[in-house]
């Protein structure tokens, strides 16, 4: 597998079933927040999104979101919305906010799983700081103008990926 490469992939968060989360023995979600949990063009987590992850800490698995977003209040107030602990500033792909977020968990990497929507960051991030990565399709068409930008290279990467999931994403 290489740096590019998701462990997994799937249309939506929502769709991750949390019983194979406890089969393979997670113990801490690491979720990205922008386009993964929260869509960029309403900034408010969908109610499928906020029910996911409240299953998965109803089943003991510690939630906490890794955002690059360097708008630190709207990241923690949407980690207060969706019960989620928080590392903002993480400068993805660079893998040093996971392994802050990772400590912060009191989990190893093995008992860990970054979700996110960006090849370039949130799975590179993942795979450099060994933590197995899935990857999900944004939840809006609009981003950051550089994002559009990178997108065109994910297309790249992605091309023949199977996304699991019910195709509505």
């Amino acid at each position: 597998m290489g740096v590019f490469d998701a462990w997994r992939y799937f249309e939506r968060v929502d769709q991750i079933p949390v019983d194979e989360l406890v089969e393979q023995r997670v113990r801490c979600v690491l979720v990205d927040r922008d386009n993964t949990c929260v869509p960029r063009d309403t900034k408010v987590a969908p109610v499928e999104v906020t029910a996911w992850l409240e299953d998965v800490r109803s089943v003991g698995i510690r939630t906490c979101i890794v955002s690059n977003n360097f708008h630190s209040a709207q990241v923690e107030e949407s980690a207060r919305e969706l019960g989620c602990d928080v590392v903002h500033h993480a400068m993805k792909p660079a893998p040093f906010a996971l392994r802050r977020a990772l400590e912060l968990e009191g989990v190893s990497a093995a008992e860990a799983v970054m979700i996110g929507d960006q090849v370039f960051t949130d799975v590179v991030a993942g795979n450099l700081a060994r933590v197995r990565t899935i990857l999900v399709k944004p939840q809006s068409r609009r981003d950051l103008w550089y994002t559009q930008i990178m997108r065109l290279g994910e297309g790249l990467v992605l091309r023949g990926r199977t996304f699991e999931g019910d195709g509505r994403g």
